[in-house]
């Protein structure tokens, strides 16, 4: 076997599946808290108590993501990061904030509460925002063409939008009563930006990148790829009709969230097969970014032991908190 062509795919793979479950946990609970002024008060305590067990949780996912892409890619950490080093900033200053406000909140007396509140929803939007600005630059390959900008700017605007989608359809299933009904409008509201979006993004993207054109739209490849589109029209769809219904509220509460996940998860398979084989696209291949294949191999052995752990708890923490959402109280 020829390690040194295999491991970098190896680890390419990891790096995509990682990246992709945190986008999926933290983006729920990202919308959570964009979604918190729509909120009353007793109804905000609810929502930050239906991610409260597992908000920390889920951002190790990004730890474990930024790490192997560090570790295992090095050269292209060195080129992501050196393009981004204001966003990734902002990011962090975002995290800080949101973390603080979600801690400070439960406890603060009634005249303090709302700016806390306030803190959480901006500390949220500001890492939605900063993470759609990252994902367009790396996607434009960091040009600076007005329109590799401006795409940046569409995408920046698509990821809140997906967030608040994806806490909506969460809530309808972890909440009851009014508020699963505001869940519900929500979801509704939100689904005609996110499909608007997606479909400019889609549209725009090939023209972005002579190499992801290629990849799309050259015969026999526009066949393969064709259902990933048609399988995310069909989940979207799908979930518009259920979220349609009132009766979603009582039968299939998850179908919403499960529809929503999967049309992100296509988004992401869609997106790693536009710029496969590069680490930065149209700069450096994978083969060229990875690390040697002594580093490569110890790095394997630990991410083999650690990636099944994270998955048992996170799945041991989601089935034990399986139940409806109550007030988060801290003792």
């Amino acid at each position: 076997m020829d390690w040194n062509y295999w491991l970098p795919l190896v680890f390419l793979g990891l790096l995509g599946f990682v990246m992709t479950v945190y986008v999926v946990l933290d983006g729920f609970d990202l919308g959570v808290g964009m979604l918190m002024p729509r909120a009353k008060a007793d109804e905000q305590n609810v929502m930050v108590g239906s991610i409260g067990p597992f908000w920390d949780a889920n951002e190790t996912w990004l730890v474990l993501g930024v790490g192997v892409l560090f570790i295992v890619f090095p050269k292209a950490h060195n080129i992501i990061l050196g393009h981004l080093y204001l966003p990734v900033t902002f990011m962090l200053f975002s995290v800080i904030v949101r973390g603080a406000a979600f801690d400070f909140r439960v406890k603060a007396d009634d005249n303090h509460k709302d700016l806390w509140n306030i803190a959480f929803m901006l500390g949220s939007a500001g890492m939605a925002l900063t993470q759609g600005w990252m994902l367009g630059r790396y996607v434009t390959a960091f040009g600076t063409h007005p329109l590799d900008y401006l795409f940046s700017l569409g995408i920046m605007a698509t990821v809140p939008a997906v967030y608040v989608l994806l806490a909506a359809c969460w809530l309808i299933a972890k909440t009851e009563g009014e508020l699963q009904q505001k869940a519900r409008k929500w979801a509704n509201q939100a689904w005609w930006p996110v499909v608007g979006c997606l479909l400019l993004i889609s549209l725009a993207t090939p023209f972005v990148s002579g190499s992801i054109f290629q990849r799309w739209f050259t015969l026999p490849n526009l066949f393969w790829l064709a259902p990933i589109p048609l399988l995310s029209a069909f989940c979207l769809i799908r979930a518009k009709l259920l979220l349609g219904r009132e009766s979603v509220l009582r039968q299939g509460v998850w179908q919403p969230f499960a529809l929503s996940t999967a049309t992100l998860i296509l988004c992401a398979l869609g997106l790693g097969i536009s710029v496969f084989p590069y680490a930065v696209i149209g700069q450096l291949t994978v083969w060229e970014a990875a690390a040697s294949v002594p580093t490569l191999v110890v790095t394997l052995i630990g991410v083999g032991i650690t990636v099944p752990c994270i998955i048992a708890y996170s799945i041991f923490s989601y089935w034990a908190f399986r139940g409806k959402a109550t007030t988060l109280t801290y003792g």
